[in-house]
């Protein structure tokens, strides 16, 4: 595993960013801002694949653990005809 693959998206009706990771058993996370998202899955994928028992390389020497995030966000742009 040369990096975690993150995908967010933004729940609308709860008014969060939600963050799930098919490459850390139990990865799962919400915030209201992408940044404190962004910080939550700094924290969040050294503990999990701590708890796991997996490892990112072989080298154990590598004490950073990249990741990648892809978000998606669908919302509707509202605009009134101006009459005249």
């Amino acid at each position: 595993m040369d990096e975690i693959l993150v995908k967010a998206f933004w729940d609308k009706e709860a008014s969060v960013w939600v963050a799930e990771s098919e490459d850390i058993p139990g990865f799962i996370t919400e915030a209201e801002t992408m940044e404190m998202l962004i910080f939550k899955i700094k924290t969040l994928i050294p503990e999990l694949l701590e708890e796991n028992n997996l490892k990112i390389t072989d080298n154990y020497e590598i004490t950073e653990v990249p990741f990648r995030l892809i978000s998606e966000c669908s919302d509707i742009a509202e605009y009134s005809k101006k009459s005249g």
